[in-house]
């Protein structure tokens, strides 16, 4: 069975909400758009990298996916990441996206999550998620994911979307945690069943 991977970007109060610019995300007037910004550091980069030789899927939802295709469908064959981030097959949650923006994407209308347990059960390799909260809420409540790859960054933001949902009890076991020079720990949990 494929495993499905969640790797969020988190702060010390469990925000996961617009890391990567101002006006990403500013739902329920969040203001702290492009926070990661500051703690950069290429040995995080390395590390997503290392992190995709094992996937050959994106599940997003479409906020996340129009996001992401937007960003790396144009970019050039030969730039790395956008090699990287072109390459696998995409899935994206939606029922208001019209037409893929994305090379090779399928798009999930009805039943997600039956199609996700689908999805990892055919053969492949890892499934990756970023982003995505309203999807990755869903996910961890139908205890669909199964590992985390958290990278918790030095600050509280104080209210925003939480990489957690409400009322989802599960448990996770540390798998490995890797210091960065800007302050920004990688987490890595497994989770436990049975």
């Amino acid at each position: 069975m494929r495993r499905l991977i969640v790797s969020e970007f988190v702060s010390l109060d469990g925000v996961m909400q617009a890391p990567g610019g101002k006006d990403e995300d500013r739902d329920g007037g969040f203001e702290h758009g492009g926070w990661t910004m500051p703690y950069w550091h290429d040995d995080i980069g390395k590390t997503f990298q290392e992190l995709m030789q094992n996937m050959d899927a994106l599940l997003l939802g479409r906020r996340t996916y129009v996001t992401h295709a937007e960003a790396f469908e144009p970019m050039p064959p030969g730039d790395p990441f956008g090699d990287m981030m072109n390459a696998p097959k995409k899935y994206v949650v939606s029922r208001t996206l019209e037409k893929p923006i994305w090379r090779d994407t399928t798009i999930i209308r009805e039943n997600p999550m039956e199609f996700v347990r689908g999805l990892k059960a055919q053969p492949g390799r890892d499934i990756l998620t970023d982003g995505s909260s309203q999807l990755v809420h869903a996910l961890l409540a139908h205890d669909l994911v199964d590992e985390l790859h958290l990278l918790l960054y030095p600050l509280t933001l104080g209210g925003g979307k939480r990489v957690m949902p409400d009322g989802v009890h599960a448990t996770f076991s540390l798998k490995s945690a890797k210091p960065y020079p800007s302050g920004v720990v990688g987490l890595h949990y497994v989770r436990q069943r049975g």
